[in-house]
């Protein structure tokens, strides 16, 4: 199992064995993790609710689609916006690096500002979180697999294809993995 900080900026796919409906077949950012647990959102579950909706000054400034995605089942009040960071990029004060490529927006900043400095946003109601012990735990019972994150995921065009297609990057076993049916009972 990879150590604490090897987690930050990957991703969490689940495995085809775990069916809890919050999180089947999800793809996750992990932000997050340390001692006291960790903090990640779900990358492939978009809303039908437009960024417009609830912030419209944000609305021309994040990748397509332009939904508010589930970020997970914590928080659902809140928004996150997550950004990538390209390379050599001057970091705006609006704008606090969480893992590698990553980070989160201030999205009370003027968009303007931010823009600039960034790839891409993607804004999320609700986060994932985990308390001390129970991602490893989680781990440990192979509900995930830990996989490398690419920029492209977190802005991906066609989030509901993002399982399939991170799996099939990964060549292998996973790559075999991605083609299983829905009910991972039938394959």
């Amino acid at each position: 199992m990879p150590d604490d900080t090897a987690l930050r900026g990957r991703l969490l796919v689940a495995t085809p064995g775990l069916r809890e409906p919050t999180f089947h077949r999800t793809v996750i950012l992990l932000l997050d993790h340390g001692e006291g647990g960790a903090v990640g959102v779900v990358l492939n579950r978009p809303s039908t609710v437009d960024v417009s909706v609830v912030l419209p000054e944000w609305h021309a400034h994040v990748s397509d689609p332009p939904l508010l995605f589930h970020g997970g089942p914590v928080g659902l009040d809140t928004a996150m916006g997550v950004v990538t960071i390209p390379h050599g990029a001057d970091l705006s004060p609006e704008v606090d690096r969480m893992a590698g490529r990553f980070g989160l927006v201030d999205l009370d900043a003027a968009p303007e500002s931010v823009a600039p400095h960034v790839g891409g946003v993607r804004v999320f109601a609700g986060y994932a979180g985990w308390g001390e012990g129970q991602l490893e735990d989680e781990l440990a019972e192979r509900s995930w697999f830990v996989v490398d994150a690419i920029a492209d995921d977190v802005l991906t065009a066609d989030p509901t294809r993002l399982w399939r297609r991170v799996l099939r990057r990964q060549g292998g076993d996973l790559a075999i993995v991605s083609t299983f049916a829905e009910d991972a009972s039938l394959n």
